[in-house]
């Protein structure tokens, strides 16, 4: 999720890059950064639609896939552990409304169980075998982020235009680019495996220290690959507030900081290294209200059998309606308290931690007729008044106060 910081930085970064205070030298130092980018193929069999000239002609909203990878050739090997391959451990999809009023993030577990189409090999050799069922981490092992994105669009049934990939250094860089992000633990949490030691209550995150939150599997949850999304998303929603808030925007040090930073430390696609798309992406995220971003885990289980043993298993019949509802473009609310088994909802606004007042459990989805609406915002004169309630679905607003769950306290 070192990814998502990502989309955020880009886009706000973009904001700094078309300011009058930074001007041409800094935009041709951004662009120098960017490099060429990745051109996005299209599997095998399938064709790749021709992008607009601009982000508003893109039909039902457009699409971003942020990747995260465990393994680059310039990190520490001895902080992060050697590693034979590259696996893409983290994998978000972003979809902004064709309006500009909503967007919704969906966190894709690691290791779901999903299939992987026949992707162009790197070299131009030729093409993959298609494989019926494999964890999705394994995508760029056979094609790279092109393969990534194939095999995120096959699942959801969406048009990837634009993707971005970050490493460990690189979500380093960006917390540090941003001043740090302040998140909150219901009660210490303490993870061998990353290093992350930090007390109840809010802490500010950078540097190591940020990585070390967003790796923890063993510190949160029930140690699982799903209670780490739940946590992570605890990051990513306070990471947007702390985007969005007038220190960040308003100081073009910080913004240029987290331009350089983004272009410097990320593998972005082609059409996602044109300054003027992202300019329009800064432009269509910079005013979105947080009570209408979710961030949302990709609906799946555990405990299967056969080729899910040991892996997660999508639920079809939730994530066709959460799908159906960003294809069609409607918003959606997620239930009450479902925050996922990885975090928990603030009870009060000063930062005190939910474990110390009453709070919904985090399993506990309530009643579709009794969860708050999310308002789809200004402009939005076609959409109902209220929003549906997809039942099954975990995840949070970025508007939510919420807290990590330190591994064992439900």
């Amino acid at each position: 999720m070192r990814a998502v910081t990502k989309v955020v930085a880009a886009s706000v970064a973009v904001l700094l890059v078309s300011g009058a205070s930074v001007g041409a030298i800094a935009a041709y130092q951004v662009r120098s950064d960017l490099g060429t980018g990745v051109e996005l193929q299209a599997a095998q069999g399938e064709t790749t639609k021709p992008a607009p000239p601009s982000i508003s002609e893109y039909e039902g909203g457009f699409n971003i896939l942020v990747v995260g990878t465990d393994n680059d050739a310039s990190q520490d090997q001895g902080a992060f552990g050697e590693r034979d391959a590259t696996l893409n451990d983290v994998n978000i999809l972003l979809h902004v409304s064709a309006d500009h009023s909503n967007a919704t993030a969906v966190s894709i577990p690691r290791d779901m169980v999903v299939p992987i189409p026949s992707c162009a090999k790197e070299d131009g050799s030729g093409y993959y075998s298609a494989m019926s069922a494999r964890p999705i981490n394994e995508a760029y092992s056979y094609g790279g982020l092109s393969c990534v994105a194939s095999t995120v669009s096959s699942l959801t049934g969406l048009d990837i235009p634009f993707a971005g990939m970050i490493s460990f250094n690189g979500v380093i860089e960006m917390s540090n680019a941003i001043g740090g992000v302040p998140v909150c633990a219901a009660t210490p949490i303490k993870d061998r495996y990353t290093g992350l030691d930090i007390p109840a209550g809010e802490s500010v995150l950078s540097g190591a220290d940020a990585l070390a939150f967003l790796r923890t599997r063993h510190g949160v949850g029930d140690g699982s690959d799903l209670g780490r999304i739940s946590s992570q998303q605890v990051y990513l929603s306070s990471l947007l507030r702390t985007v969005k808030s007038a220190d960040t925007l308003s100081n073009p040090t910080k913004l240029y900081s987290l331009a350089r930073a983004a272009a410097s430390n990320m593998t972005l696609s082609d059409q996602l290294t044109k300054i003027d798309t992202m300019v329009q992406i800064g432009l269509a995220l910079r005013d979105l209200p947080l009570d209408s971003v979710n961030f949302v885990q990709y609906p799946g289980t555990t405990g299967g059998s056969g080729v899910y043993e040991g892996k997660v298993q999508p639920d079809k019949a939730v994530a066709t309606q959460l799908f159906d509802a960003i294809k069609n473009d409607v918003p959606f609310s997620i239930p009450e308290g479902s925050t996922g088994i990885g975090s928990e909802n603030t009870a009060t606004g000063d930062g005190t931690a939910a474990s110390q007042a009453p709070a919904a459990p985090a399993d506990t989805a309530a009643p579709a007729d009794t969860a708050a609406p999310t308002d789809p915002g200004a402009g939005a004169a076609t959409t109902p008044p209220t929003t549906d309630v997809i039942e099954g679905l975990t995840g949070q607003t970025a508007a939510d106060q919420t807290c990590s769950v330190a591994f064992g306290s439900n």
